[in-house]
C-alpha cells in the first residue's frame, strides 16, 4: 500500500514513540508499504566493512550481507571474537566472502592501522557501516586523550570515514552507514560538552550526545562532499534486544516483548546497503526503511553554526582533514 493514507498512519506511529521505536513500529510498516525483500545476489560483487561485528546488530548486518553476495569485511576488537563472528557468517552462508580485522577503535592508531589494511586489500569499498559501540557508566580517558564515548562513536568513525575515501570514491555508488540511536532525539548538539569530564559523569547523556553528533556529522558529509558518489545516510535501529542494552541499559529491558529482535534492528541498515532509494550524497535520518526528521523537542534543534564547529573540533582530534585532498 502507498499513498497519502499509510503515510498518515505512519507519522501517527512516529510521533507515538513507543509504537515507532518498539517492535510495533516494523510489524505495522511492513504492512503498510509492503516491504520487499532484496533480490537475490543484490550485492554480489560488492565490498563492505562493518564495525562492532562481534554481536548483536553489526553481526547481523555482516550476515545478513554477505547472504546478498557481499565479500563482506567484519571489525572487532577481540580477536577470539572474530573467530566466533566468521564461523557466524560462515554457518548461516556458506559461501559466503568473509574476513575479520581487529582493531579498537578506542585507540586512533589501531583505526589507522585498520584503514592502511583495508585500503591495501580492497580497491573499492561499496558499503562501510559504522556500528561499533558501547554505552559506559563511568568516565573514561583514552590514550588518545578524548572521552571513550565520545572517541568510540564520533572521532574513530570520523578517521576511518576519511582513510577510506578513495576506495569509496572508487566504487561510483558507495554508502556509508552510521548507526545511530533513538536516544539521541534527547539531546542537541552541543560541541563543547562533548568532550565529558570526570566531574558529574552521565553516560546515558555522553552517548546521547554523541549519537546526535553522529547524526550531524552525517549531514556534514554529505554537503561537504555533494559529488563523491557516496551517500552518506545515518539510521537507527529502535528499541532492539541487544548484548549491549542489556549491560548498557539494563532497565530498558522491562520493555520485553515490546523490544524488537536484532534481526529487525539490523534490517534498515541491510536494506539501506542495497535500495536504490540511498542515493548520493544522502545526508539523510533513517528508521523502519523511511526518513525520519532528527529533531522531537524544540530546545534540541541545532543552533546556527554548530554543526560546522563539530566538524572542524572533530578534525583537529582525529588529526585528518578529509577536504584537504579533496
Amino acid at each position: 500500500m502507498t499513498g497519502t493514507v499509510p503515510r498518515l498512519l505512519d507519522d501517527v506511529v512516529e510521533a507515538s514513540v513507543v509504537g515507532s521505536f518498539s517492535r510495533l513500529g516494523p510489524a505495522v510498516r511492513r504492512r503498510l508499504f509492503r516491504w520487499e525483500d532484496a533480490p537475490p545476489g543484490a550485492l554480489a560483487g560488492r565490498t563492505a566493512v562493518v564495525t562492532g561485528a562481534t554481536s548483536g546488530i553489526g553481526l547481523a548486518i555482516g550476515t545478513e550481507l554477505a547472504g546478498l553476495g557481499a565479500q563482506v569485511t567484519l571489525v572487532g576488537r577481540d580477536a577470539a571474537k572474530l573467530v566466533v563472528a566468521e564461523e557466524h557468517v560462515r554457518a548461516a552462508h556458506p559461501a559466503a566472502e568473509v574476513t575479520t580485522e581487529q582493531a579498537d577503535l578506542a585507540r586512533l592508531a589501531d583505526v589507522r592501522a585498520l584503514t592502511a589494511v583495508l585500503v591495501s586489500r580492497l580497491p573499492k569499498v561499496d558499503v562501510l557501516v559504522h556500528n561499533a559501540g558501547a554505552l559506559v557508566h563511568d568516565h573514561q580517558r583514552t590514550d588518545d586523550d578524548l572521552e571513550l564515548t565520545l572517541q568510540v562513536h564520533v572521532v574513530a568513525p570520523f578517521l576511518l570515514t576519511s582513510g577510506l575515501l578513495a576506495p569509496l570514491r572508487a566504487s561510483g555508488a558507495a554508502r556509508v552507514l552510521t548507526m545511530s540511536s533513538g536516544g539521541m532525539y534527547t539531546q542537541r548538539l552541543d560541541v563543547e560538552h562533548l568532550q565529558s569530564t570526570a566531574v558529574h559523569f552521565d553516560g546515558t547523556v555522553a552517548y546521547a550526545r554523541a549519537k546526535r553528533a553522529q547524526v550531524e556529522l552525517n549531514a556534514s558529509w554529505a554537503q561537504r562532499f555533494p559529488d563523491a558518489g557516496i551517500g552518506f545516510h545515518a539510521l537507527h535501529p529502535g528499541w532492539v534486544d541487544t548484548p549491549g542494552l542489556h549491560s548498557g541499559l539494563p532497565g530498558f529491558t522491562r520493555l520485553g516483548p515490546l523490544l524488537r529482535p536484532i534481526p529487525e534492528g539490523a534490517d534498515t541498515a541491510v536494506w539501506l546497503a542495497w535500495t536504490p532509494e540511498a542515493t548520493a550524497p544522502g545526508g539523510d535520518f533513517w528508521l523502519d526503511r523511511a526518513r525520519r526528521g532528527t529533531v522531537h523537542l524544540p530546545w534540541t534543534r541545532t543552533p546556527p553554526g554548530e554543526a560546522d564547529r563539530l566538524w572542524e573540533r572533530v578534525v583537529g582530534w582525529a588529526g585528518i582533514d578529509p577536504e584537504a585532498g579533496a
